[in-house]
C-alpha cells in the first residue's frame, strides 16, 4: 500500500472517531458504556422497525396484501402471483450473487464470528449486504425470517459505534452483544429475551459490567420499536390452560422431539447446499431454483412463504386436523431448509418458533393415549414446542425460556418450557453438538462452538511462539562426526535435514554422546539416533493446537517447517514455553473479565 493511500484512508476513518473527550469518557467510566449502549438501543430499534415496515411494504406491493395483513396467512386465488414471486426473489438474489463473487473473496463474518474471533469487529458494509439481501429473500417469500438481518445490521452499527469510541476489546464485543440484544428485544416486544440471547450466543458469557448496558440497550430498543410500530411485533397465544405435575413427563418427551427435529432441519440445509455445490447448476441460478420449489410449495398452502408470522397467529387461534398439522410441518420444514440451502438470505429463528407450535400441538393431539392424567392443552404444548425446537436450532436455553414468560405472563408455562429447553438443549448437545449457527461454522471448517472469545488464541501461533536460531545437521554425518561438531552443552538439540535441506527428524544431543547401542561403533550414520520424523508444527498453528501435538508425541520441543511440501526448517519451539506463554495469555484474558465483574 502507498504512503498516500495509506494517509488518505487514516483521514477517512478519523472522520468516523468521536471526540477525544467522549471517546475517554466511554473508555474510562462504566456509565460512558451504559449511554453508548443506550445510543445502541435506539438505533437497534429504529433497524428493526425499518426493516419490517419495507419487508410489510413489499408483501402489499408484490403480493397485494391488504393493509396489517401478513404473507403466510393469505387467502388467494393467484397461483401464478405465489409461483413467480419467489422466482423472481431468486434471481434477484442471484445476480447479487454474481457481483459478489466478482468483487468479494471473503465470506460475510457474523455477530457470533466476529466476538469470538474478531474481538467484536464486524463491517458495517457486510452488515448492509446480509440486511439487503435478508429484505430481499423474505420480501419475495422465501421461507425465512427476518432477525438475521436485525441483528446483523443491529452488530454493525454497533460495532461501527464502538470501533469510533476507540473501545476496549472486551467493551467492543459488549457492544456488540448490546447490537443483538436490542434487535431481538423490538422483533419480539421481549427484552428479557433480547439481553439473555446476547449474554448466551452473541458474547458467549453473563459479567456484571455487561449486564446494564446489555439491559439498557434492550429496555431501548424495545421502547422505541413500541413507539414506532406499536403492537406489531406481539405475538399473542390467546386463551391457554393451566398447568398439572402431570405434564412435566410429556413435556420433557416433547423437549427430546423437538431436539431430533432440531437436528433434522439443521442437517437438512447443509444437505441441501451440499447437493446444491455438487450439481451442475451455477451457483447464481441456484436460488431462483430454490424459489420455483418454495413457490409450488406455496401453491399448497402459503403458509410456508416468509417467516411465518401470521401462520403461526392463524394455527395458535385454530383447531387444524392432525393430518393437515403435520403436512405443514414437513412443507414448511422443506422450504426453510431449500430456502437457505439454496441461497437466500435469512434466519430459522421465527421459522423454528412455527415448527416448534406446529409440532407442539401435534403432540397435544396425539399424547392423550399415552399421558391420560396430563392436561395437554393444545396452547401450552405449543409454547413449550415453539422454545424446545428454537433453542435446539438457534441456542441459548434462557433466551427462549423467558421468551416464553414474556409472550405469556404465566410463570408455571415458564417452568414447564424450562423443562422442555433444558432436555432439548441436553439432546442436542450429546447427540449433535451444534446449533444451527455453529454448525455452519463447523461446514466452513471454523472451529467455533460459540461466541467465547477464541480470537486471541488464533493469535497466539507458532510463528510467534518458535524461536529461529536453530542448529541443523545434515544426515549423513556419522556419530563420531555429531559428536565432534555438537558437544556436550553446546545445544540440546539438533534439527537434521536431508540433502534437499527438508526435516529429516531431530537429535538430542544428550542421547548422541550418552553411549552406544550394543555391538554399534561410532561409524554409525546420525539416522540411527532421529527422533520424531514425521513429528512437527506449522507458524500458522495455533498454541492451543502446538499443546495438543506435544502431548499426541511426548515431546519436549518440535522443530517448525514453512509446510507439508518442501518441509524447511524455520524455527524450534518448546512445550514448556508453549505452555508457559498460554497460561499467561489465559490468565489475562481472565484477568480482562473478572475485573468487568
Amino acid at each position: 500500500m502507498s504512503r498516500k493511500l495509506a494517509l488518505r484512508r487514516l483521514g477517512v476513518f478519523s472522520i468516523f472517531l468521536a471526540p477525544s473527550r467522549l471517546r475517554a469518557f466511554a473508555r474510562s467510566t462504566e456509565l460512558g458504556l451504559v449511554l453508548a449502549a443506550a445510543l445502541i438501543g435506539l438505533v437497534s430499534g429504529g433497524v428493526v422497525t425499518a426493516m419490517s415496515l419495507i419487508s410489510q411494504t413489499m408483501h402489499q406491493l408484490i403480493f397485494g396484501l391488504d393493509e396489517g395483513e401478513r404473507l403466510s396467512s393469505i387467502i388467494t386465488n393467484n397461483h401464478v402471483l405465489l409461483l413467480v414471486a419467489p422466482i423472481t426473489g431468486g434471481a434477484i438474489m442471484g445476480l447479487i450473487l454474481l457481483v459478489l463473487m466478482r468483487y468479494r473473496k471473503r465470506p460475510m463474518v457474523d455477530p457470533i464470528e466476529a466476538n469470538a474471533l474478531h474481538g467484536g469487529r464486524l463491517s458495517l458494509n457486510d452488515s448492509l449486504i446480509v440486511a439487503a439481501q435478508n429484505l430481499i429473500s423474505n420480501g419475495f417469500g422465501a421461507s425465512v425470517g427476518l432477525e438475521a438481518g436485525y441483528t446483523q445490521l443491529a452488530s454493525g452499527l454497533a460495532s461501527k459505534i464502538g470501533l469510533s469510541l476507540k473501545l476496549r476489546r472486551s467493551d467492543l464485543r459488549i457492544l456488540v452483544g448490546c447490537g443483538a440484544a436490542g434487535a431481538i428485544a423490538a422483533a419480539f416486544n421481549a427484552p428479557l429475551t433480547g439481553a439473555f440471547y446476547a449474554f448466551e450466543l452473541i458474547i458467549g458469557s453473563y459479567t456484571i459490567l455487561g449486564l446494564t448496558p446489555v439491559v439498557v440497550s434492550a429496555l431501548v430498543a424495545n421502547l422505541v420499536a413500541r413507539m414506532l410500530a406499536g403492537n406489531n411485533f406481539v405475538i399473542d397465544i390467546g386463551h391457554f390452560g393451566s398447568v398439572v405435575p402431570a405434564d412435566y413427563v410429556p413435556a420433557l418427551l416433547l423437549g427430546i422431539f423437538c431436539a431430533l427435529a432440531g437436528i433434522l432441519l439443521m442437517k437438512g440445509v447443509a444437505f441441501v447446499e451440499q447437493m446444491a455445490r455438487k450439481s451442475f447448476i451455477p451457483s447464481a441460478l441456484r436460488p431462483m431454483l430454490g424459489g420455483a420449489v418454495v413457490g409450488l410449495m406455496a401453491l399448497v398452502t402459503p403458509q410456508v412463504l416468509s417467516g411465518g408470522h401470521g401462520a403461526l397467529h392463524l394455527n395458535l387461534d385454530t383447531t387444524t386436523a392432525i393430518g393437515a398439522l403435520l403436512g405443514l410441518l414437513l412443507l414448511k420444514s422443506v422450504a426453510s431448509a431449500i430456502s437457505i440451502g439454496s441461497g437466500f438470505r435469512g434466519g430459522l429463528f421465527f421459522g423454528s418458533l412455527f415448527m416448534g407450535a406446529l409440532l407442539g400441538k401435534l403432540f397435544a393431539y396425539s399424547a392423550p393415549y399415552v399421558f391420560a392424567h396430563a392436561t395437554l392443552t393444545p396452547v401450552i404444548y405449543a409454547v413449550v414446542g415453539m422454545s424446545a425446537l428454537a433453542v435446539s436450532v438457534i441456542g441459548g436455553p434462557l433466551t427462549m425460556t423467558f421468551l416464553a414468560l414474556e409472550i405469556t405472563g404465566d410463570f408455571p408455562i415458564t417452568v414447564l418450557v424450562l423443562a422442555a429447553v433444558i432436555a432439548a438443549s441436553l439432546t442436542v448437545r450429546n447427540t449433535f453438538g451444534y446449533s444451527f449457527a455453529t454448525w455452519r461454522f463447523h461446514l466452513r471448517g471454523e472451529s467455533i462452538r460459540s461466541a467465547h472469545d477464541v480470537g486471541w488464541i488464533r493469535n497466539l501461533t507458532v510463528s510467534k511462539l518458535m524461536r529461529t536460531d536453530v542448529r541443523t545437521a545434515p544426515m549423513h554425518l556419522s556419530i563420531r562426526d555429531f559428536r565432534r561438531e555438537f558437544p556436550l552443552g553446546s545445544t540440546q538439540r539438533v534439527i537434521i535435514v536431508d540433502d534437499n535441506n527438508k526435516y529429516a527428524g531431530m537429535v538430542l544431543v544428550p542421547e548422541a554422546h550418552a553411549g552406544l547401542t550394543e555391538g554399534a561403533d561410532e561409524g554409525q550414520p546420525i539416522t540411527d539416533l532421529i527422533k520424531y520424523r514425521n513429528d512437527f508444527l506449522q507458524p500458522q498453528m495455533n498454541a492451543k493446537q502446538a499443546a495438543a501435538i506435544f502431548d499426541k508425541t511426548e515431546s519436549e520441543a518440535l522443530a517448525v517447517v514453512n509446510d507439508l511440501v518442501e518441509r524447511r526448517v524455520v524455527g524450534l519451539l518448546t512445550e514448556s514455553h508453549t505452555l508457559r506463554r498460554y497460561s499467561e495469555e489465559l490468565d489475562r484474558q481472565r484477568r480482562d473479565v473478572s475485573g468487568e465483574i
